[in-house]
């Protein structure tokens, strides 16, 4: 009995994108809708769907090793149950994907955003980001958003300059994924290319309030479950620091999303999938979105802006600049022994070299520092010393 040759890898992708698509939403993104930079054989040719590559080529990228010592709010603080960047981005991809799975979308798609989504923050969190922001803008190099930052890092400065060449899908939920704004709705604006992917970068660079919308509804759902994730971790995290009492959350918000992360993620994650089930668009209830209003607005008033969170944040913003006055003077004077040549620079492509000015380099080898490598980098009289917290 002779025996046949086993099918071409291609096919076998081909009939499990087929049999995939057959369970998707109609208004899910299908994998043959994958558009990438550059046509790669390895992947025509082969049995990879093209999310999942995406996903793949983040989790094993360097910066993404970097998420497990950059800060998420709470930074300089000794207490190993404090969220860190690495637990945020994991939450958002179950949160996402849980969403996701319901409505009938990409989950590999959803998996790759969420993943990369933050590869662009600073050490030191939003705070790190405004400070280095103040010095780009000094340079003449526009401001620093880490949206912006994360699709610059994962396009062109991952791989020595090289990039991982990831879809225009996934490049566009990381760079349109900001939590921060609120949505009481969000629907997709199809259509975008590479192009518009460059023009929107640059706009938010030129204007930080540029507001922009995902090309697919899977970043709108990254984009919600980004919010949904932080906004009851960051209360946990607070109370463990003793910085608020659970009975100080708002009321009228418990009463809708309870008083602990997992009830208001149950309970806003129950709403978008009530509200948004075979729709075009991802949306929380009207009053369930004001609760999460006004949740948020407690924790900027209560926890991120308050004074006893960051007591060294004028050492900080200090430290950032000096570092990035000493990376320049590196570089306009060839010093080879600097940590930015040994350390960033050493192996990097001609192209990104030559397509980068000194300014621009030194913010991206600052911005992919995690926080124990940045205060290494500073003279040991002037590194800040840690809190030791006394939560639990």
């Amino acid at each position: 009995m002779e025996r046949s040759d086993p099918p071409p890898l291609r096919s076998i992708r081909e009939q499990l994108d087929l049999r995939h698509a057959a369970g998707l939403s109609a208004h899910a993104v299908r994998n043959t809708d994958a558009l990438r930079r550059r046509t790669e054989e390895f992947l025509t040719e082969g049995y990879r769907q093209a999310f999942s590559v995406d996903v793949d080529r983040i989790l094993h990228s360097r910066a993404y090793a970097r998420y497990i010592d950059k800060t998420q709010v709470f930074y300089l603080i000794r207490n190993d149950h404090i969220t860190h960047r690495v637990l945020h981005v994991q939450l958002v991809s179950k949160i996402s994907r849980s969403i996701g799975r319901f409505l009938g979308l990409n989950e590999d798609l959803i998996e790759a955003i969420a993943l990369g989504h933050d590869i662009g923050h600073t050490p030191f969190g939003h705070d790190g980001e405004r400070f280095l922001s103040e010095l780009c803008v000094e340079h003449g190099i526009g401001t620093f958003q880490h949206n912006v930052q994360s699709v610059h890092f994962l396009d062109l400065v991952e791989r020595k300059g090289q990039g991982w060449n990831l879809c225009l899908q996934t490049l566009d939920g990381i760079l349109c994924h900001d939590g921060e704004v609120h949505n009481q709705s969000l629907a997709p604006l199809p259509g975008k290319s590479f192009a518009s992917l460059a023009a929107e970068m640059q706009a938010k660079k030129d204007r930080p309030d540029t507001e922009l919308t995902p090309m697919s509804l899977e970043g709108c759902v990254v984009r919600m479950a980004d919010t949904v994730s932080y906004i009851g971790r960051d209360i946990e995290d607070a109370i463990r620091l003793r910085l608020i009492r659970r009975e100080d959350l708002p009321q009228a918000s418990v009463r809708l999303l309870g008083d602990t992360n997992g009830t208001i993620v149950y309970h806003l994650v129950t709403d978008i999938l009530k509200t948004s089930h075979e729709k075009g668009y991802v949306a929380f209830s009207p009053e369930v979105s004001e609760a999460l209003r006004r949740l948020k607005q407690f924790n900027l008033d209560r926890i991120y802006l308050n004074p006893r969170m960051k007591p060294q944040t004028g050492a900080i913003r200090e430290l950032f600049r000096r570092l990035f006055a000493e990376y320049l003077a590196a570089i306009s004077d060839q010093r080879l022994d600097s940590v930015i040549f040994r350390g960033f620079l050493n192996g990097m492509s001609p192209e990104y070299v030559a397509g980068h000015s000194p300014a621009e380099i030194v913010r991206d080898f600052i911005a992919g520092m995690t926080d124990t490598y940045f205060i290494d980098q500073c003279p040991a009289h002037l590194r800040p010393a840690y809190i030791q917290s006394g939560g639990g």
